[in-house]
């Protein structure tokens, strides 16, 4: 009787006696495995398994398979041939017994395909590695910092409004590197005329700064020179 079978992604039709090269598998030469994935045996098949079917074997050595050769076409040159380093690790089997019926009772070490290379190194060492306890939940939880407690940055500018002069704001677009957003956000800080930022100091410029979360624009854009040429200009 004979049956096909499924292991390392391919598919093997077999019978008692019968000597075959698989992918490898986790066994030692000698262990006896049994393949449950089985599509067929004799006229039966299976959907996609044949229920209670199975294929023991004895493992008879791990083998590596034949180096693969490459050919290598190159435009208006020869074509070359070389041998690659790989070579496939494989298990040697011969099949023992065709089970048509059975099989899930039999006890026999389920043929199971073995993790090979450098993933296979890295899952060891991590199955392997001592798991660390969780550490231990405080009993009592660090009090946070209420806001007030936070250091300020810089200096607050003495020169920020509640409300815009009479008149009416400056438009702080004409700033290059501020936008609508901006412009919006610094009225909500007091900041509405181009002499009120044409004055800041290194200091104010750092909690403006702070406040905007622009971290370092102020300096990086020139925001000072560009105020004190916009504010001379309204003057004039």
């Amino acid at each position: 009787m004979f049956a096909v079978l499924k292991t390392g992604g391919k598919q093997y039709k077999v019978q008692a006696g019968d000597v075959l090269r698989v992918e490898k598998l986790a066994a030692n030469a000698g262990d006896t495995v049994q393949f449950n994935d089985i599509l067929m045996v004799g006229s039966t098949l299976g959907s996609p398994f044949v229920s209670g079917a199975a294929v023991q074997a004895e493992v008879l050595d791990q083998i590596k398979a034949d180096k693969v050769i490459t050919y290598v076409k190159r435009r208006r040159k020869h074509s070359s041939q070389r041998t690659r380093g790989h070579r496939q690790q494989m298990t040697l089997l011969r099949v023992t017994e065709v089970l048509g019926e059975g099989g899930d009772k039999t006890g026999v070490k389920a043929a199971i395909g073995a993790r090979t290379g450098g993933a296979a190194y890295a899952a060891e060492q991590t199955d392997a590695a001592p798991k660390k306890a969780a550490p231990k939940k405080a009993a009592k939880a660090e009090a946070a910092p209420a806001e007030g407690d936070a250091k300020p940055v810089g200096t607050r500018p003495g020169n920020l409004l509640d409300a815009p002069r009479e008149g009416g704001a400056d438009d702080l677009k004409l700033i290059s590197g501020v936008g609508p957003k901006l412009e919006e956000l610094l009225h909500q800080n007091g900041v509405y005329h181009f002499d009120q930022i044409a004055a800041w100091k290194k200091k104010e410029i750092e909690y403006m700064d702070d406040q905007l979360s622009f971290s370092g624009r102020i300096d990086r854009e020139d925001w000072i020179k560009q105020a004190k040429e916009l504010a001379k200009g309204k003057k004039d």
